[in-house]
């Protein structure tokens, strides 16, 4: 895989291809999740996928009619009104591709007829489906576009914009079908969330550590020489006695983290470590990016 994404990062062209890829791939796990987990269950978590959930309860609409006919218009709307740059053809793809597979799939038997299941599972494939479509630097349009208009002109953040939006379609979920089905739809908006992060992020985590000691010369030689990892001198003064007190900045893996604790223990005991999650890291010794 680190070949690969090497070799994407070099060929433009291929880098290109890569994304077109990750879009197809991203919107095809969408769209399963939708048929298998989602709409047979009526959980509505939000955007055109959950408006089409309730179209289908109400009016017995084809649900990727509804995608398309809200998501090809929305697409035209943030070209025209947020300029065509920041929506390619990549977005494009993903806008008319995943009602497509929505509706090749949509004689899918589902997975799960319960609610709780199918909100959880259905939460996670979602997640994961748009996790891996902005990995290829796209989106699958709908109510995210909607959110950047109302944003560029009312001002609303755009964090906002999407809840207000999200939130509109969860309440009508409420009233169309019930509170119970309305707070599985929650449940499903919050764990996509959470997925989404996994996807981008990693699974990966690290350990920034910001050491203050009287030894830190002694400290960065053992942290260089003994976990093989960077050390970054910052400056700073106490705020007590306004002497400088240079902090020591390292990053490291989480198993490598028990091992600079005990280092920085042996060389200087009295030493001041303050120790945070590192999400992702970026460059040399970590990935790519």
């Amino acid at each position: 895989m680190k070949r690969i994404n090497f070799l994407a990062d070099t060929h433009p062209k291929l880098r290109m291809a890569m994304d077109y890829i990750l879009v197809l791939i991203g919107s095809a796990i969408i769209a399963v999740t939708f048929n298998v987990f989602l709409l047979p269950n009526q959980v509505a978590s939000g955007g055109v996928s959950g408006i089409s959930t309730i179209l289908k309860a109400v009016l017995g609409l084809e649900p990727a009619y509804v995608q398309w006919a809200f998501n090809i218009p929305l697409f035209i709307a943030g070209v025209v009104l947020l300029g065509g740059g920041q929506y390619g053809v990549k977005t494009l793809v993903g806008t008319v591709f995943l009602p497509f597979v929505v509706f090749i799939t949509k004689s899918w038997d589902p997975w799960t007829h319960d609610a709780l299941l199918g909100a959880l599972f259905g939460g996670i494939g979602v997640g994961l489906g748009l996790g891996i479509v902005f990995r290829g630097r796209a989106s699958t349009g709908g109510t995210d576009l909607a959110a950047q208009i109302i944003n560029k002109y009312t001002g609303i953040t755009l964090g906002r914009s999407v809840v207000m939006i999200d939130g509109l379609i969860v309440l009508t979920a409420a009233f169309v079908f019930d509170i119970e089905k309305a707070l599985y739809a929650l449940i499903g908006l919050y764990v996509t969330s959470k997925t989404i992060d996994l996807i981008q992020v990693g699974f990966g985590r690290s350990k920034m550590a910001m050491i203050i000691t009287n030894k830190q010369e002694e400290v960065r030689e053992g942290i260089l020489k003994k976990i093989d990892r960077g050390v970054t001198k910052l400056s700073a003064y106490g705020g007590f006695t306004d002497h400088e007190r240079p902090v020591l900045m390292c990053v490291v893996d989480q198993s490598e983290f028990t091992k600079l604790k005990q280092l920085v223990k042996s060389l200087d005991p009295s030493a001041f470590v303050v120790v945070m999650d590192a999400a992702e890291v970026l460059g040399e010794g970590f990935k790519r990016g």
